[in-house]
C-alpha cells in the first residue's frame, strides 16, 4: 500500500510497485472503489491525481512496515476501521492496530520538549494516518500554572498540516508544507481558516470546549461551534468527516484541534472519537508541561543573569573582558561567578569563584557569596581576610555549602598584584613577549571547610601582561584531568600571543573567544566563568604623591603642590578648578585627622585626585543655610567634578574626585 506524501518534514512517499505505476486511470478508480469496502483502507488520493495509485483492496492487512519510523504510524492506515460486518478476527486485528497507532502517536507527541515540538508531533502523528488535515488552535496568551485566565479568551491558529495533492509535488520537494492559513477541505479550494477566534462566554464554541469530549463536525453542537472557530462562511466536509477536539490541560482548556477527512476516504467512526480524545489529552498535557518548563527556564535565566555583573567597570590602568557559558542549554544555572570591583587608590579587585552544583540552590549561594565579597572588598580588606570572611559566611549558610574562590587585587601604580586562593585552579599570566606562566599561588582549602588559614602572595604585574582567571569547567572534563587542561590553556595562550608578535598583546575579546575555542565536543561538563585583565598600569611620571601634616597650612600647601603638578603635565587650564577642590577636601580631612594626610594625583585619560586620612567618618553632602560658614565644600566638589566619592579603609578613608582631561 502506498501512502500519499504529507507535509511532514523529512517524510518521503513510499515507492509504488512498477505494476501499480503502469495501471490505467480506470483501474485506479476501480481500486479506489474496492478500497472503500476493504477491511483497512489507506489514505485516499487527492481528486484528479490520476498519477497516484490508490491503495488496493489487498492492503487490508496491517501495514506497519510501510509507515515511516519518524511518524507515529505503525500500521499507519490501520487506525481507521472498515465498514460494519467484519469477521471477528478482522475486527480484532483492526482494534489492535488502532491501539498500536494510539501508543505510537502518544509517544511521538511525548518526545517534544517545547511547545512547537509538541504541536508538530500531533500534526505528524495525525496526518495522513488518522486524518487528511488538521488545524491546531491554542490560547493566546497561554496561561501558566495557576494563573487565572482572562475572559473572553482568544484562540490563535498555531499550526496546520494537510495532505499534498499528488506524488509529483512530493518527489520534487521534501520540505514541510506548512501553510499558516490552509484550506479547510484538504482537497478543496475553500477560503482559508481564520487566524484568530474570540471565544465568547456562553457561545456554542465555549460550550463544546467546556464539555471536553471530542464531537463530530456534523453534530448539533459542532455545527454551531465550527463557524465560530473557523470563521464565518467556512464549512467542513459533510458527514462524519470532521472532529472537533478540545485540548484540556491540567486545570483548563487551552485550545482545540480539528481533524478533517476528504471525500475519498471513509468517514470517522465512533471509536475515532476515542482516538481523537487520546491525541488531544496527551497534546494538552504536554503543552502544559512545556509552558511550565519555559517559565522555569526563564526564571533560571533571569536569576543567573542578575547574579552576574551586567557590565564590567572600567578602572584606571586595567582593561577587562569576561565570558560565561552554562554547562548545557537545559541547565543554564550554576554556581560559577566572576566580578571586578574598583577599590580606593585606582586599584581593582578581581574575583572568580565556583559553588558546587548546577542547580538553583547553587546559583542562590553563589549570589550570596558574591554579595559578601563585594561588601568585604568595599572595606578594603586584604585578600586573605576576604577569603576568611567568605569561609565564615559559607559555614553560616550550611554545612554542605562548599565553593572555591580566587581573589586578587591589582595596583596599577605599584604594578603589583596580591592573590589569595581558596582551592581554585591557579591563574595564568600571559607576558607581553608571549610567554604564558601558571602562577605559583598556594591553593588553600575550599570555602566552607572552616578553621583554615589562607595565604596571600604578592607578584609583579608588568604593563602589557594579561591575567586570566577561570573556573575548572574550562580545564577539566571527563576526557582530561585539571592539570592537563591547565597546560593546554597555557599553550593556547602562548600560541595566540605569537600570532600578534612579541611587541603587541593579543586583543582581549578575541583572546577570550580563542580560549573558549579550545573546548572540543564532550568537553563541556561544567559551567565556565572567565575573567581576563590586561595590565596597562600607570607610569610613575603620571603620579604625584605627598604627605601633609594635619595643620592649618596644609590646604595652602596642597594647592601649590597641585598647581606645580598640573603645570608639569600641561594641564594648566584645570588649575583653578583643581586647586579649589583640593583645598576643600584637604581642609575637611585636616579638621578630623590625627596623622598625616595623603594627597595623590593620577593622570591617565582623566585626572584623579585622592585625599586620605585616618578618620573613619565618611563625609556627606548637605545643603548649607545662608548664615552657615561651612558645609559648602562637598557641594562645590559635586558641581565641578565629573565624579566623586568616599571609601572607608581599615586605616581611615579616602575621598576622591575626577576631572576630565584637556579636550574631553
Amino acid at each position: 500500500m502506498t501512502e500519499h506524501p504529507t507535509s511532514h518534514e523529512g517524510r518521503q512517499p513510499l515507492a509504488a510497485r512498477p505494476q501499480e505505476r503502469t495501471r490505467p486511470r480506470q483501474q485506479d478508480a476501480a481500486s479506489a472503489a474496492s478500497a472503500a469496502t476493504a477491511a483497512i483502507p489507506g489514505p485516499a488520493t487527492a481528486p484528479g491525481a490520476g498519477a497516484n495509485p490508490a491503495a488496493p483492496a489487498a492492503s487490508a492487512a496491517p501495514a506497519a512496515s510501510a509507515a515511516p519510523a519518524a511518524s507515529a504510524a505503525p500500521a499507519a492506515s490501520a487506525a481507521i476501521p472498515g465498514p460494519a460486518g467484519l469477521d471477528p478476527q478482522a475486527a480484532a486485528r483492526r482494534e489492535g492496530d488502532r491501539l498500536r497507532f494510539v501508543g505510537a502517536a502518544t509517544r511521538r507527541i511525548a518526545r517534544g520538549i517545547d511547545l512547537d515540538e509538541i504541536v508538530l508531533g500531533l500534526c505528524r502523528a495525525s496526518v495522513p494516518t488518522f486524518s487528511d488535515a488538521i488545524l491546531v488552535y491554542l490560547r493566546d496568551p497561554l496561561p501558566v500554572g495557576d494563573e487565572r485566565p482572562v475572559s473572553p479568551f482568544v484562540l490563535r491558529l498555531r499550526r496546520s498540516d494537510r495532505l499534498r495533492l499528488n506524488d509529483e509535488d512530493a518527489e520534487t520537494s521534501s520540505e514541510i508544507e506548512r501553510l499558516r492559513l490552509p484550506a479547510i477541505d484538504p482537497h478543496g479550494d475553500l477560503p482559508p481558516a481564520a487566524e484568530l477566534c474570540e471565544v465568547r462566554s456562553g457561545g456554542a464554541l465555549a460550550e463544546v470546549l467546556r464539555g471536553v469530549r471530542p464531537v463530530f463536525g456534523d453534530s448539533a453542537a459542532a455545527r454551531a461551534a465550527l463557524p465560530e472557530l473557523l470563521g464565518a462562511g467556512r464549512t467542513v466536509p459533510t458527514g462524519h468527516r470532521a472532529i472537533l477536539a478540545p485540548l484540556r490541560g491540567r486545570r483548563r482548556v487551552i485550545g482545540a484541534a480539528v481533524f478533517l477527512r476528504g471525500t475519498e476516504r471513509p468517514p470517522f467512526e465512533a471509536n475515532d472519537l476515542l482516538v481523537a480524545a487520546q491525541l488531544a489529552t496527551h497534546t494538552a498535557l504536554g503543552i502544559d508541561k512545556a509552558v511550565l518548563y519555559g517559565r522555569e527556564a526563564y526564571i533560571a535565566d533571569e536569576l543567573q543573569r542578575t547574579m552576574l555583573p551586567d557590565s564590567l567597570p572600567q578602572p584606571t590602568g586595567v582593561r577587562l573582558a569576561s565570558r560565561y557559558l552554562p554547562a548545557a542549554e537545559t541547565a543554564r544555572v550554576g554556581g560559577d561567578w566572576y566580578d571586578a570591583i574598583p577599590l580606593p587608590g585606582s586599584r581593582v579587585a578581581l574575583v572568580v569563584g565556583d559553588v558546587m552544583g548546577h542547580s538553583m540552590t547553587s546559583a542562590a549561594i553563589m549570589g550570596q557569596l558574591r554579595t559578601t565579597a563585594q561588601t568585604l572588598a568595599g572595606l578594603d580588606l586584604p585578600p586573605q581576610e576576604v577569603l576568611h570572611h567568605l569561609d565564615e559566611q559559607a559555614q553560616r549558610l550550611g554545612s554542605d555549602r562548599m565553593a572555591t574562590c580566587l581573589y586578587a587585587v591589582y595596583d596599577p601604580v605599584a604594578h603589583r598584584i596580591t592573590i589569595a586562593n581558596a582551592g581554585h585552579p591557579p591563574p595564568v599570566l600571559l607576558h607581553l613577549g608571549g610567554r604564558a606562566e601558571v602562577l605559583r599561588v598556594p591553593s588553600g582549602a575550599p570555602i566552607g571547610v572552616g578553621g583554615v588559614d589562607f595565604e596571600a602572595v604578592e607578584l609583579d604585574a608588568p604593563a602589557g601582561a594579561t591575567l586570566l582567571l577561570y573556573t575548572d569547567g574550562l580545564v577539566e572534563s571527563r576526557l582530561r584531568d585539571v592539570w592537563t587542561g591547565i597546560e593546554m590553556l597555557r599553550e593556547r595562550l602562548a600560541a595566540t600571543a605569537r600570532l600578534t608578535g612579541p611587541d603587541h598583546s593579543p586583543p582581549l575579546e578575541a583572546m577570550c573567544d580563542d580560549v573558549l575555542d579550545m573546548l572540543g565536543p564532550g568537553d563541556r561538563d561544567d559551567d565556565i566563568a572567565l575573567l581576563a585583565a590586561r595590565f596597562d598600569g600607570i607610569a610613575p611620571s603620571d603620579v604625584a604623591y605627598w604627605h601633609l601634616e594635619p595643620e592649618e597650612t596644609a590646604p595652602g600647601r596642597a594647592r601649590r603642590l597641585a598647581r606645580r603638578a598640573l603645570s608639569r603635565w600641561g594641564l594648566d587650564d584645570l588649575s583653578d578648578s583643581v586647586e579649589l577642590l583640593v583645598s576643600e577636601v584637604v581642609t575637611n580631612a585636616v579638621r578630623y585627622a590625627e596623622r598625616p594626610v595623603t594627597l595623590r594625583l593620577l593622570r591617565t585619560d582623566i585626572l584623579r585626585c585622592e585625599v586620605g586620612d585616618d578618620a573613619p567618618q565618611l563625609p556627606r553632602q548637605r545643603r548649607a543655610r545662608d548664615m552657615d560658614e561651612g558645609g559648602r565644600g562637598l557641594f562645590l566638589v559635586n558641581r565641578l567634578a565629573r565624579r566623586w566619592g568616599a571609601t572607608r579603609l581599615s586605616t581611615g578613608k579616602v575621598v576622591w574626585f575626577e576631572m576630565p582631561a584637556r579636550g574631553q
